[in-house]
């Protein structure tokens, strides 16, 4: 085949919300587009488990959790682990930039947090990303694509903002 289309790298979601409404919204919006929520928990031990026991392409996490936990924990521990992470917060914890790669600051619409997920996929795939949605923050350096150390996604032609 001449053109296939690239496999892709995001398939199965980890979503770490503790806001039940976001949280629900974002497990069947996600669903509908095609991707794997493998679970929706609103804990840092949820979520430490949930890393655990099931392949995980992406961890979407806000930093405050019902638990009094931190996202940036549930960030260090995908890290460890290969997973890429996206924050999704009303405040982008600075100090955990080499953890994730980027962070999507609340509140989104929907079409933003798919776009998010787009430009996701295309930094784990080496890829600059076309579009950026509005209220997402890329953290730059190569450190922050799992797997992949000598990939930098920074630089090259500005990025347009949707």
């Amino acid at each position: 085949m001449l053109f296939s289309r690239r496999e892709n790298a995001i398939r199965r979601i980890l979503i770490v919300e503790d806001e039940p409404l976001v949280a629900f919204d974002n497990e069947h919006f996600l669903g509908r587009e095609g991707y794997r929520v493998v679970a929706t928990v609103d804990s840092v031990a949820a979520a430490l488990e949930a890393i655990a026991a099931e392949p995980i392409d992406l961890v979407l996490a806000d930093v405050s959790l019902s638990d009094g936990g931190d996202g940036v924990e549930v960030a260090r521990e995908a890290r460890s682990r290969g997973i890429s992470v996206l924050f999704v917060t009303g405040h982008c914890p600075v100090e955990a930039r080499p953890l994730a790669l980027g962070c999507l600051a609340k509140p989104y619409a929907q079409r933003d947090l798919l776009l998010a997920i787009h430009v996701a996929e295309a930094l784990v795939h080496g890829r600059k990303p076309r579009r950026v949605p509005r209220g997402l923050s890329l953290f730059d350096g190569p450190d922050n694509i799992p797997g992949d150390p000598g990939n930098d996604p920074a630089g090259g032609p500005p990025i347009e903002q949707a």
